[in-house]
């Protein structure tokens, strides 16, 4: 017989706390009791209100408009777990904040992959993750790394609650997200179309920052 598997514990950052509630229902297990926020300087504090030494410790954290502050209290709950001598440490990121800045660009960092050692650092032993923007980035991390796939679940959603789905259109909106969309439109049976324009044009769109000369 194998090892008896250890007992489990589930944090959450404030990302998408509903989120962690639905997943702690589905599996029958309580939501961990953790303090976190910001003190009065706005640094992100973390406080552990229970023992998970020799657990195994599921931390839920997502990106979301605050995707700054959700990195660092990913990585201020992993460190914690970690520091409390938790068996293992997994997280559980649904869509991983950095994803799109895994390539060179001139004079700039590979971004992802910073991100990925940053959480290795802070102690992860396993990575859950869903639709990575590249699969390269999987070799950014030092621990295993599981990519799951939403399109499975997205397109029985249409099937289940769009009669006339056969009338639509999946559009790519850049040529890059072809092999995506045909790749739809193939399995629900339906027509594609492809926005064509250049994606460096596309992706300096919603991007703000200071020049310094």
């Amino acid at each position: 017989m194998g090892e008896p598997r250890p007992p489990m514990a589930i944090f959450s950052g404030q990302s998408h706390l509903s989120f962690a509630e639905e997943v702690c229902k589905h599996v029958g297990v309580r939501l961990g009791e953790a303090t976190v926020g910001n003190n009065s300087s706005t640094e992100t504090d973390v406080i552990l209100n229970e023992s998970i030494r020799g657990k195994e410790v599921f931390v839920i954290q997502s990106g979301s408009k605050r995707v700054n502050n959700d990195v660092f209290e990913m990585l201020n709950l992993v460190y914690a777990c970690k520091t409390s001598c938790a068996r293992r440490v997994i997280a559980v990121v649904p869509y991983l904040p950095y994803s799109q800045q895994c390539r060179m660009r001139r004079r700039a960092c590979i971004t992802s992959k910073l991100i990925a050692k940053m959480m290795c650092n802070a102690g992860i032993n396993h990575l859950i993750t869903m639709d990575l923007h590249q699969r390269e980035i999987h070799g950014f991390f030092d621990c295993s790394v599981d990519n799951l796939r939403s399109s499975p679940f997205l397109l029985q959603h249409v099937l289940d609650t769009i009669p006339d789905y056969r009338e639509s259109v999946i559009i790519a909106r850049h040529p890059s997200a072809t092999r995506r969309a045909t790749s739809y439109a193939e399995r629900l049976q339906v027509n594609f179309a492809v926005v064509h324009g250049e994606l460096k044009a596309e992706e300096e769109v919603g991007r703000e920052g200071i020049k310094y000369s």
